[in-house]
């Protein structure tokens, strides 16, 4: 399972930050007496990427409030500051940026993670100063969190073709070096391990914990082996990670059950539909199964947690009554705790059972205590009588990129044309496939 890095909050003095070329995009609250379009969900979503970043450095923060305008908030991270670039690429097509001012801010980024923002081998810190790009927390550098950031970075580049974007968007993925960080500390390379680390400190070195298991590590491999020669992994290590068939709810899926981010990281990116790996996995039937199965999770619990009443569900790594955490869909786990971007971006495999869970969330008495100015809020608890007042980044990241994907196909078809895509698929053995019963063999 994806380790879950304690987030913190750093408190400054209020400030308040006014955007140039162009100003801060108004966020208006809304009042509909019916679920919002997936369309204005979407909005909301690219203006928290919008307003949120910062305009000297382009980093953009890991959360924000979501029930009042302004916050304290300091903190970028690196995966944020990747959705918010291929973010850029909607905000135009849709016409709520200006291509021009979508490229200036790309170029504001991009220059600044090639060439100000600490690395090693071109793996960054997970959390950021947003104004000057220094560590926080003694935070570790991140495998997970760096490939969200050049894989945003990259969708984004094949937008503005031929420009200087693209080209530092590649220099940015071309600098990484996967072999290294799955090296993770060996001294002979006969030694070296199959998968990659988690990370690493420059205070105590590696981290122990490595990409091994079913997780959204997916993206990750697929990005490590699509990368340029002689930094980049091989197609053996596809087969190396522990992923293997499992049942959940009575539905085939990879690894058993997890967070359902694990299932939506990855085809927020890669479009998977009818293909399989070599080892005859249906990457994209799994994905289906593991929404299919929290479904019927939920629906089983609903008699036990009021949050899951009237077909809500989403049980994922979010904001926790207890702090932030990672739940599963099982029951030693599970508290009532859901995220509405779990099922919004599960409207990609699920629609049906989506689109009861929004209409069933928006009919809440509380709905003002999650519903803000960059759409629904990161989490809640009904039975606890709990509603977060912030959203974060990576959460809105996936949900914006599922429905994106789910509506026009725009960052699939962006991610396919970058010579990476073919290259990392091949690596992987995919293949097509008629067959969408079983994700195993």
């Amino acid at each position: 399972m994806r380790r879950i890095v304690s987030r913190q909050v750093a408190f400054t003095a209020c400030l308040t930050l006014l955007f140039s070329c162009p100003a801060a995009i108004a966020v208006g609250q809304g009042t509909a007496a019916s679920p919002p379009s997936t369309t204005e969900i979407e909005r909301r979503a690219f203006l928290f990427f919008w307003n949120e970043t910062a305009p000297t450095t382009g980093l953009t923060k890991d959360r924000a409030k979501n029930i009042i305008d302004k916050d304290e908030y300091t903190v970028a991270s690196i995966a944020s500051t990747g959705y918010a670039l291929a973010a850029l690429p909607i905000g135009v097509q849709h016409g709520w940026v200006k291509k021009q001012d979508a490229y200036n801010r790309a170029l504001i980024s991009l220059r600044f993670l090639n060439s100000k923002l600490p690395n090693e081998h071109g793996f960054f810190y997970h959390f950021v100063d947003w104004k000057t790009g220094e560590r926080q927390w003694k935070c570790e550098l991140s495998s997970v969190d760096t490939g969200l950031l050049v894989i945003g970075g990259l969708v984004c580049g094949q937008y503005f073709k031929g420009s200087e974007v693209q080209r530092l968007a590649n220099a940015l993925y071309d600098r990484v070096d996967w072999r290294w960080m799955r090296q993770a500390g060996a001294t002979d390379v006969s030694a070296t391990p199959p998968t990659m680390s988690m990370g690493w400190h420059p205070e105590s070195g590696w981290i122990n914990a490595r990409w091994q298991g079913y997780s959204e590590a997916s993206f990750l491999y697929l990005l490590a082996m699509g990368a340029p020669e002689g930094k980049d992994l091989p197609g053996s290590v596809w087969t190396q990670w522990d992923v293997k068939p499992a049942t959940l709810e009575g539905l085939d899926v990879l690894g058993g059950p997890g967070p359902i981010f694990m299932a939506q990281m990855c085809p927020g990116y890669f479009d998977l539909r009818g293909l399989a790996d070599r080892q005859n996995y249906n990457w994209w039937q799994n994905f289906v199964n593991a929404h299919r199965a929290q479904v019927l999770f939920c629906r089983r619990h609903e008699d036990k947690f009021a949050s899951f009443k009237g077909g809500v569900w989403g049980i994922t790594a979010s904001d926790q009554p207890q702090g932030y955490g990672a739940e599963a869909p099982v029951e030693s786990e599970a508290d009532g705790t859901i995220a509405p971007s779990a099922f919004l971006a599960g409207m990609l495999f699920v629609p049906e059972a989506s689109e009861r869970a929004l209409k069933t969330l928006w009919a809440l008495p509380e709905r003002d205590k999650f519903w803000g100015r960059y759409g629904f809020s990161n989490a809640l608890n009904v039975d606890k009588n709990w509603y977060d007042p912030d959203v974060i980044g990576l959460d809105l990241g996936m949900t914006l990129l599922a429905l994106e994907n789910r509506n026009t196909g725009l960052v699939w078809r962006l991610m396919r044309s970058h010579p990476m895509a073919k290259k990392a698929f091949l690596a992987a053995g995919m293949h097509p496939v008629t067959d969408t019963s079983y994700p195993g063999k």
